[in-house]
């Protein structure tokens, strides 16, 4: 009884693999060259839109990022290169 129990102990399971964070997504898309308009990034994230404009403004403060003009009627925002 005490091999199984050693046995079963010195068995270890991988970890899991990280999932790619709220963020990387969202960084991700503001690095496409289009950008992300906020519903393109309250779609990734499942965010409402006030925490999508929470993380723009956080983003703005730490990167240099770039608002573009209004093509199709919405905000499109990117990072700079």
């Amino acid at each position: 009884m005490d091999d199984i129990q050693q046995t079963t102990e010195s068995v270890s399971e991988a970890p899991a693999p990280a999932r790619p964070s709220k963020a990387a997504a969202v960084i991700k898309l503001l690095s496409r060259n289009r950008g992300a308009t906020l519903a393109d990034i309250m779609e990734a994230t499942h965010w409402q839109a006030h925490s999508a404009r929470a993380f723009l403004s956080g983003v703005r403060k730490k990167r240099e990022l770039l608002k573009e003009a209004r093509r199709t009627g919405e905000t499109s925002y990117r990072l700079a290169n």
